[in-house]
């Protein structure tokens, strides 16, 4: 699959405007187009002016480049980051595109796919997740969460929350979003794409603190990359001593 997602800035994605600081872009002014041609919804123009150009978490620069312009792409990543490796959960979402022959995933078009099929796919090697059949019911349902909840526009997730805590509770009732994960998105909704309500560091806990070096959300390049997993390894290392004796 070619690349086909154009970085911030360049015609059709305009640069962030708006308060400096809060991360909240005006773009009403602007007409902002999706790959298609045809004008893109309102929640998906916001999601285009604020996306960031460049993204470490894939390791591949056409799957990072797709998890920057596609919300459901990069909400479907975080979905995949459960018992494999985060890059190959974020690579995910590019390989399924992949699979489908498609350059954007419609959570219209997941949500209504068969079930026996899309658990295939994913178990085509090299496998999407080290569990294929219950990912890919997992991203049904997160998809049709999106169809029924926000018409079909992953951005209008964070984009309508009022406030930080507003978004926490819409992304902790999305299927396969536990606290931990809907925190760990909000946080890299913050620090890397200026999505900032009123409150998103505290929402976010321990993830929203700045320098801090826990999750996904502090992956900037390969050397964060290395120092996220090497926290990881250590909370592991402590659960697994702190667990319960027998």
């Amino acid at each position: 699959m070619g690349r086909q997602y154009r970085p911030a800035g360049t015609p059709g994605f305009p640069a962030a405007t708006g308060a400096a600081g809060r991360g909240w872009p005006t773009v009403r002014r602007h007409r902002i187009d999706g790959p298609d041609g045809r004008t893109a919804p309102p929640a998906r123009r916001f999601w285009q002016a604020v996306r960031m150009s460049q993204l470490y978490l894939a390791q591949e620069p056409a799957a990072d480049e797709m998890l920057a312009a596609d919300p459901f792409a990069l909400l479907l990543g975080m979905l995949l980051d459960q018992q494999i490796p985060l890059e190959k959960a974020f690579i995910g979402p590019y390989r399924l595109a992949e699979r489908l022959a498609v350059t954007r995933l419609d959570p219209a078009a997941i949500a209504d796919h068969d079930a026996d099929d899309l658990a295939r796919i994913f178990a085509t090697p090299i496998a999407i997740h080290r569990f294929p059949g219950s990912m890919a019911e997992r991203s049904r349902k997160l998809a049709r969460a999106v169809v029924d909840d926000y018409d079909g526009d992953a951005a209008a997730i964070w984009t309508g929350a009022a406030d930080g805590a507003d978004l926490l509770r819409r992304l902790g009732a999305l299927p396969g979003f536990g606290k931990q994960k809907a925190q760990i998105f909000t946080a890299l909704l913050g620090k890397q794409f200026g999505v900032r309500p009123a409150g998103w560091r505290e929402a976010a806990g321990v993830y929203g603190e700045e320098g801090s070096l826990r999750s996904v959300a502090d992956i900037v390049d390969a050397a964060s990359l290395v120092k996220v997993r090497e926290y990881k390894k250590q909370m592991k290392a402590a659960a697994k001593a702190s667990g319960p004796a027998r």
